[in-house]
């Protein structure tokens, strides 16, 4: 097990701010965090910590980043992953969420059948910014029957205030971006 103060003061030095990927925007990259395996484990083992024993049967990992995160917090906890992805990226019958982003709206699709009325589910991304995508994902779990848990985000952007929509449902951060 780590020590959750030491880790979370040396994750911030693992995330870089780049405001010229998109116009307008701060991207948060984790790409760093990513190259040194350690600080990823440990990442992964406080999430896992978090949601051992909260009795979760579904992981849902919201595109993209959310796939990275997603599958080994729900392999730690024993969990199935459900992956939430934009739209005609998934064969099959799927149902549909439409969202908006700080820059326009999109839609988010899973698989009709991938989760089943009364499981209990996470939700993981790697940021919430608005809140859209955290939101329509609450949505589609909903609509099948699904309680979702909470939503667990590596980095939590607070000037967008995306917390706010998500209403009456938990919301797990490791770090605050300013």
């Amino acid at each position: 097990m780590i020590e959750l103060q030491g880790f979370l003061l040396r994750l911030g030095s693992y995330l870089t701010s780049l405001n010229q990927f998109v116009s307008g925007i701060i991207f948060q990259d984790i790409t760093t965090l990513l190259l040194d395996p350690k600080a990823f484990q440990d990442t992964i083992d406080v999430f896992a910590e978090r949601y051992k024993d909260k009795d979760i049967s579904v992981v849902a990992g919201m595109e993209a980043r959310g796939f990275i995160f997603g599958p080994p917090i729900a392999l730690a906890i024993g969990a199935k992953i459900v992956p939430m992805r934009k739209p005609k990226k998934l064969p099959g019958e799927v149902i549909s969420e439409e969202y908006s982003l700080e820059y326009g709206t999109d839609k988010l699709e899973m698989h009709v059948g991938a989760v089943q009325p009364g499981e209990r589910a996470l939700i993981v991304d790697d940021l919430i910014a608005t809140g859209g995508t955290l939101c329509a994902g609450i949505r589609l779990l909903e609509r099948v029957g699904a309680e979702v848990v909470e939503c667990a985000c590596l980095i939590e952007l607070p000037e967008l205030k995306g917390r706010d929509r998500l209403g009456n449902k938990p919301l797990f951060i490791l770090v605050s971006a300013v």
